[in-house]
């Protein structure tokens, strides 16, 4: 597989119901992966970008987190509705996301 031009890391962190973290899955992160898996499969995107399913990335709050790099830009609160903006925008247009993007304080 040649390099990737950009690779995207969805936090599908798990943790007990009532953690005082909370967790990235408890806030739907599995719909965001499988959101990105199935557009990565029909728009064919597999040959260009990496898709990788990831343990806690630190904001487990404000999750679900999704990281895109060698950007290194931290999206927060992303929902499935969220991915075709972020693929669309980003991956393939090279714009960030502003209103996901986790502010500076955090990322």
């Amino acid at each position: 597989m040649p390099r990737p031009k950009k690779h995207v890391l969805v936090c599908v962190q798990a943790r007990p119901p009532g953690h005082p973290r909370g967790s990235c899955q408890e806030n739907g992160s599995m719909n965001v992966f499988n959101a990105f898996s199935t557009a990565f499969q029909v728009r064919n995107l597999w040959a260009s970008f990496a898709l990788t399913n990831t343990g806690c990335l630190g904001p487990c709050h404000d999750g679900p987190s999704v990281l895109v790099y060698p950007d290194d830009v931290m999206y927060l609160g992303v929902q499935a509705e969220d991915v075709q903006a972020i693929i669309d925008e980003h991956l393939l247009n090279d714009r960030p996301v502003e209103r996901l993007m986790a502010p500076k304080e955090v990322w």
